[in-house]
């Protein structure tokens, strides 16, 4: 049975409140019982500990009450945090912090009292993290916002997890935060000490473990105050949207969009962060109303590129619109990942045992990229299909692309539903990429 927030805290009273009493906070079991189906929902990997969820479930009563008793007599603290470097779209390198099993439990034991109170109070256009909230959504108003102002401002902050501010994130958190032990806790986990693999764990002075469960929620308080509550008292006249720490600004004219760059290169600098200069950009929404000629017309958005794209009416008449569609670097990470799948090599199974196992990601692909422009995935699904064909080739051992076409056009035909993108895109579209890939 599933139970609301408010449900949970209070599940259990009065028949629990004698025990609950002997301790400094109360907090309830049922909570931190529901924390770890949650942790255990979102999956991970192991921590310092090494331990494994499943290997935390194999004796959950006696750990979820450890972590009760510990959290509510205020003796839990937190082990360090595991950090480890994963590859960035660009090339570049991410640094993750990973809390144990048990402190991803206990960060989510916290999350669920702190995030109904906070969730009050921010912003409308914040969007990342949030429930009843989605990247789909945040790109929805970044479309039609771009469509009425001619310029964005693409705002990139330098490391912004790894350098917020401890002394001005515990600040923010005090003005809403009504139980102590959540406030305790935050601290704790906000300086908890990292272990980098080389050497003993680091103390941290500044930062929050991207990786951590409270993190994003944490996050989202501090840029609350460093950056929405900001731009609505000072720049009213420019909307946004901001997921997490991925931030597009709209402006009316060139000379606004450097203005409130400016003006926000110092807001961020007061609180302890800094623009990315290399990456941060103003960008010109050119479309067939907007004449202007500059450089920078495109920027990149949840995986999303905007730019001026040649659309059609429903009368058929082509114009140039400043539409979102995926971006080249998803669709080099989504290429990367069907070759890693090797179809074409795995002639011991059947296509519906394949299509079983990649179904779950296809989908997941088309809901998401599909939402805007959706004929920019066309040709990368279609990849899809030349794989096919050539799993066909050494499944029946054909030695002709051409029979080989045929005997997948007729699978198709009797199977529509057997491949989730096979119902995407028409046959026409489909076979004329076939071509030509």
């Amino acid at each position: 049975m599933n139970y609301s927030v408010h449900q949970l805290i209070n599940r259990g009273k009065p028949e629990g409140i004698e025990m609950e009493r002997t301790k400094s906070y109360c907090i309830s079991k049922h909570v931190v019982k529901s924390a770890f189906d949650r942790v255990k929902a979102n999956k991970g990997s192991s921590g310092v500990d090494q331990q494994s969820i499943e290997q935390f479930e194999r004796d959950l009563k006696k750990n979820i009450y450890k972590i009760w008793n510990r959290m509510s007599s205020g003796s839990y603290f937190p082990p360090a945090v595991k950090e480890v470097s994963i590859p960035k779209r660009n090339g570049g390198k991410r640094t993750l912090g990973i809390p144990t099993v048990g402190d991803r439990v206990a960060q989510m034991t916290a999350k669920i009292y702190l995030e109904p109170e906070l969730e009050k109070y921010f912003h409308r256009d914040s969007y990342g993290y949030r429930p009843g909230k989605s990247a789909l959504d945040a790109l929805a108003k970044a479309r039609e916002r771009c469509w009425m102002h001619d310029w964005v401002i693409d705002v990139d902050i330098k490391g912004f997890f790894d350098n917020i501010n401890h002394e001005l994130m515990l600040k923010a958190l005090d003005r809403h935060c009504k139980e102590k032990w959540v406030r305790l806790y935050v601290e704790r986990w906000l300086k908890a000490d990292v272990n980098r693999g080389k050497g003993l764990p680091e103390a941290k002075t500044k930062g929050t473990p991207q990786g951590g469960v409270i993190s994003p929620l944490l996050a989202n308080l501090f840029l609350h105050y460093t950056l929405d509550k900001w731009m609505d008292m000072n720049c009213p006249a420019n909307p946004f949207e901001r997921y997490a720490d991925d931030i597009i600004i709209h402006c009316r004219t060139e000379e606004e969009s450097k203005r409130v760059m400016k003006a926000i290169i110092l807001r961020l600098k007061d609180c302890g962060l800094d623009l990315n200069q290399e990456k941060t950009k103003i960008v010109y929404c050119k479309d067939d109303k907007r004449k202007g000629k500059y450089p920078v017309q495109h920027f990149d958005f949840l995986g999303y590129r905007f730019r001026p794209r040649s659309s059609r009416t429903r009368k058929g008449q082509y114009f140039t619109n400043f539409s979102p569609a995926i971006s080249p670097s998803s669709k080099k990470k989504i290429s990367e990942e069907m070759k890693r799948w090797r179809i074409h090599a795995i002639s011991n199974c059947n296509l519906k045992e394949i299509a079983d196992h990649i179904n779950p990601k296809i989908r997941g692909w088309i809901n998401y990229y599909g939402r805007f422009y959706k004929s920019e995935l066309y040709r990368l699904l279609a990849r899809l299909d030349y794989r096919i064909i050539r799993w066909c080739m050494t499944k029946y051992k054909i030695k002709r692309k051409k029979r080989a076409v045929e005997l997948y056009k007729s699978i198709k035909a009797k199977e529509q539903a057997l491949f989730a993108h096979w119902n995407f895109f028409s046959y026409y579209y489909n076979d004329r990429i076939i071509k030509a890939v």
